[in-house]
């Protein structure tokens, strides 16, 4: 008998993370003790995230081309900076207001400069290149091989600390971009290892996502319902308009730009990073968790509609003779 567990988990928007992730939350929350009583191997599942994002991050580099053209590169760079410089923005402003803790109290309990900015600053690049393989064209789904830098918490960290909240040393910064620059290298020295390396990754996401789910309490994922809805509406609604601006400034018609503001799965992983990195930020890192991991579904759910939405409505300016499928960085498709 065969049951289709990958298909359903699939079904879900981010599946492979979101729902590993609140089955390692109920898990916790019902038998706190489980790492502890079995340690050896099945202690190291439940607690070791960070190990098992490091080779994700390696594998996730690989899939990262240095081969863009001048018109993708300028196409991706854009959108990039686009995003990130929001989540920058927004950083420095919460991080005068609120600093590295979260808010403690009321309807916004739990919200924190680093929930937001992690929201914020990744593009879900599996989302983003369906999308573009449906409403857009080749030059913007290989727009994905630039945007992909976003990933991990180098970003995160640089933005937290251009806000002037706790800084992280050198060393740190390095290290939280070495992996993935480890990967990229290797992956554009022998393209055997890049179908290696990045066909392995999306393998992992399930197994952190688990590991992160267990460090976390049902309660706060409870008091977190509500506002991961509204940091995720607010993630389509600001990243949206800034990028669909960005988008037709650089010749495109704006689709690309509206289907590049979501939340990555991976970015619920980057609170636990940061506060491996400096507990400064260890109050904001388990309701971040949640509100990400919220964020990573509501965008999910959003950004299909608005870029159908916007591509019916500049649907003269698209290319269809142009193929709509672009091989550029669609091995690093289903880690987002």
């Amino acid at each position: 008998m065969q049951i289709p567990i990958k298909r359903s988990l699939e079904r879900v928007p981010g599946g492979l993370m979101v729902v590993p992730l609140f089955l390692g939350a109920i898990l916790h929350t019902l038998f706190p003790n489980t790492a502890t009583f079995f340690g050896s191997f099945t202690g190291a599942l439940f607690n070791g995230a960070l190990p098992i994002l490091a080779v994700f991050f390696v594998c996730m580099g690989a899939g990262i081309d240095f081969r863009a053209t001048p018109a993708i590169a300028r196409k991706g760079g854009v959108l990039l900076a686009t995003k990130v410089g929001i989540a920058a923005i927004l950083g420095v402003v919460f991080g005068h207001l609120l600093g590295e803790a979260p808010i403690m109290g009321g309807a916004f309990v739990g919200l924190s400069t680093l929930a937001i900015v992690a929201a914020m600053n990744d593009t879900n690049g599996g989302l983003y290149l369906a999308l573009m393989g449906q409403f857009g064209r080749p030059k913007d789904a290989g727009a994905y091989a630039i945007m992909s830098l976003e990933s991990g918490p180098f970003l995160t960290m640089v933005t937290l600390g251009l806000a002037g909240l706790s800084a992280f040393p050198w060393p740190t910064l390095v290290g939280s971009i070495l992996p993935l620059l480890i990967g990229m290298i290797l992956g554009n020295l022998d393209r055997d290892m890049r179908a290696f390396l990045s066909s392995a990754a999306p393998v992992m996401i399930p197994f952190f996502a688990f590991a992160l789910g267990f460090g976390l309490d049902l309660a706060k994922i409870w008091q977190a319902g509500l506002l991961g809805i509204g940091l995720g509406v607010a993630v389509v609604a600001v990243t949206g308009a800034a990028l669909f601006v960005a988008d037709r400034l650089t010749g495109g018609n704006g689709v690309a730009g509206v289907a590049a503001a979501s939340t990555a799965g991976n970015a619920a992983a980057v609170p636990a990073i940061i506060v491996a990195a400096n507990p400064a930020y260890a109050e904001a890192a388990g309701p971040a968790t949640v509100l990400v991991a919220a964020s990573v579904v509501v965008t999910a759910l959003l950004v299909p509609l608005l870029t159908a939405f916007v591509a019916a409505r500049v649907r003269q300016e698209v290319e269809p003779s142009e193929p709509l499928h672009e091989p550029v960085a669609r091995s690093a498709a289903p880690l987002r």
